[in-house]
C-alpha cells in the first residue's frame, strides 16, 4: 500500500477514516470471534459452534464493501484494498491470538481445534504463524473479487 510521508494517509484517507466506513463489520468480526471461543471454552460441540463463522462476516464485508465503497464515493480500488486489508487482518490477528491462547494456557478452543487445522491439534505456533501470513495475502485474493464486484457495481450504475 502506497503510505504519504506523513504517514497518516493510506491511499488518500485516514485509517480512522476506514474504521469508520466499515465499522459494524469489524463490530461483527471481534462479537462472532468472541461468541466462537466463548462457546467452546463453556465446552459446546464443535458441530454447534461451527455455525458461528468469521468468514461468513467476511463475506459479508467482501461484498458490502466492494458495492458501497463506489456508490457511497468513498473510492475505488485502491480505498478497497485498504477495506479489505482491514477487516481481514483484523480477524487473523483475532485468531491468532486465540491460539496462542490455546498454546498458553495449553487448552483447545474453536479455533485450535483438530477440524480447523487438518485434523490435527491446531495448538501449534505454525498454526499462528499462518494466520499471521495470511493477514497480509489473503486481502490481495479478496481484493481480486471484490474488484470484480466493484467493476460491475460501476458498470451498473453507469447505465442506470
Amino acid at each position: 500500500m502506497s503510505v504519504t510521508s506523513d504517514n497518516s494517509d493510506v491511499f488518500g484517507k485516514k485509517w480512522s477514516e476506514y474504521i469508520q466506513f466499515e465499522r459494524w463489520i469489524l463490530i461483527l468480526v471481534a462479537a462472532v470471534w468472541a461468541i466462537r471461543l466463548g462457546l467452546s471454552l463453556a465446552g459446546t460441540s464443535f458441530t454447534v459452534i461451527r455455525w458461528v463463522s468469521i468468514n461468513v462476516v467476511l463475506l459479508v464485508g467482501l461484498v458490502y464493501c466492494s458495492v458501497v465503497v463506489h456508490t457511497s464515493g468513498f473510492g475505488s480500488y485502491k480505498q478497497l484494498l485498504a477495506l479489505l486489508f482491514l477487516q481481514t487482518a483484523f480477524a487473523h490477528i483475532l485468531i491468532a491470538a486465540a491460539i496462542v491462547l490455546g498454546i498458553v494456557t495449553e487448552t483447545g478452543n474453536a479455533y485450535t481445534a483438530p477440524e480447523v487445522f487438518g485434523g490435527s491439534d491446531g495448538r501449534t505456533w505454525i498454526h499462528v504463524l499462518a494466520h499471521s501470513i495470511a493477514a497480509f495475502v489473503l486481502p490481495l485474493i479478496t481484493w481480486l473479487m471484490g474488484s470484480v464486484i466493484l467493476f460491475a457495481t460501476k458498470k451498473l450504475k453507469r447505465s442506470v
